[in-house]
C-alpha cells in the first residue's frame, strides 16, 4: 500500500493502481519492479505537508494494488483502463503507478483529457518502434492520433527522431526543452480544459533518477519537475508516473513517490480535498 493511502474505495477522492507492465522496454528493463518500488521508498516521507497544511492520511487516497501484467500490451491496457475509468466515475483522480511509459495510454483512455502534459525526456511521437505500435515511444503519438487529445506539451524532452521532431512542429504539440521549463509558463492554456499529467522519471537528469530504462542526460532537476506538478495538479483528472526501475539505490523511485505526494497536496488543496488542522505531523511510521 501507498503509505498514507488509507481511505476505503468508498470514500476515496484519489485511487492509485498500480500497472507494472515491463515488456518493450529498449534498453534496461525493470519496471516490473516500479510500482511496489515507488511504494517503498515513500514510506519515509512525512504524513504533514507544511506548504499545503494537509496530511496526505486525510486527503481520502485509497490503494487499489497492482493490475497483474501478461504478455498482450493489447489487452493489459484495455484491462488497465477498465480499473481506472471505475474510479474515475465514481467522482475519483485515478493515480497510475508504472511500468513501462505504455500503460500511460490506459489512464489518459480513461479519463479522455483534452490536454495531456507529460514530463518527459523522449517525445514518445513515433508510430511504432521496431514495428511496435505498443511500444513505450508511441504513448504520446497514441495519445494525440488514437485517443482524442487536443494538444501534448511535452516538458523536458531533449530527444527524438527525424520523424518525431517533424510531428512534434505541428500545432497541437508543444515541446519546451530543459532549459526552458523553468521559466515556462501555462497561462490560461488549462483553465476549463481536463488535463491528464504523465510524470515519466526518465525526465529528470539521471544525476538525480538513474534508475530508469533509458536514462537521457542534461535533463531536468527533481525541484523543476515538483513546480510543473503543483502547476498543473489542480487543473487535472489524472496523473501517472511511469518508466521507474530497480537499477538504482532508490533515487527514481524516491523522486516518483514525492512527484505522486505533490501532485495530491495540491490538487486537494485546490479542489478541497482533506482535512486541514494545523497540526505540526508526525512521519509516516508514528515518529
Amino acid at each position: 500500500m501507498f503509505p498514507g493511502a488509507t481511505a476505503p474505495r468508498d470514500d476515496a477522492a484519489y485511487v492509485v493502481v498500480g500497472a507494472p507492465l515491463d515488456i518493450s522496454t529498449t534498453f534496461r528493463p525493470g519496471t516490473r519492479f516500479g510500482p511496489e518500488r515507488i511504494r517503498r521508498f515513500a514510506r519515509t516521507f512525512d504524513d504533514y505537508d507544511r506548504r499545503t497544511d494537509l496530511r496526505f492520511s486525510d486527503c481520502l487516497v485509497h490503494d487499489e494494488g497492482d493490475v497483474r501484467p501478461w504478455d498482450d500490451a493489447g489487452e493489459y491496457v484495455e484491462w488497465v483502463r477498465g480499473t481506472l475509468r471505475d474510479a474515475f466515475d465514481d467522482g475519483a483522480v485515478p493515480l497510475l503507478l508504472g511500468g513501462e511509459h505504455t500503460v500511460t495510454r490506459a489512464g489518459v483512455d480513461a479519463v479522455e483529457p483534452d490536454v495531456f502534459v507529460c514530463l518527459d525526456a523522449h517525445l514518445d511521437l513515433r508510430d511504432e518502434y521496431d514495428g511496435n505500435p505498443w511500444s513505450h515511444a508511441t504513448v504520446t503519438r497514441r495519445v494525440l492520433d488514437s485517443l482524442g487529445a487536443e494538444e501534448a506539451i511535452i516538458l523536458g524532452a531533449r530527444t527524438g527522431s527525424p520523424e518525431e521532431w517533424d510531428r512534434a512542429d505541428e500545432g497541437d504539440v508543444t515541446v519546451v526543452p530543459p532549459e526552458d521549463v523553468e521559466e515556462f509558463e501555462f497561462g490560461d492554456r488549462l483553465d476549463g480544459r481536463s488535463v491528464y499529467l504523465s510524470v515519466d522519471v526518465d525526465g529528470a537528469d539521471p544525476g538525480f533518477a538513474p534508475g530508469t530504462g533509458t536514462p537521457e542526460p542534461f535533463g531536468l532537476a527533481p525541484r523543476e519537475m515538483r513546480d510543473v506538478v503543483r502547476a498543473v495538479a489542480p487543473h487535472a483528472d489524472g496523473f501517472d508516473a511511469v518508466e521507474v526501475n530497480d537499477r538504482d539505490d532508490g533515487q527514481a523511485a524516491s523522486l516518483a513517490g514525492k512527484l505522486l505526494r505533490e501532485f495530491v497536496f495540491s490538487h486537494a488543496a485546490a479542489n478541497g480535498n482533506g482535512d486541514s488542522d494545523g497540526d505540526d505531523g508526525a512521519d509516516a511510521d508514528g515518529e
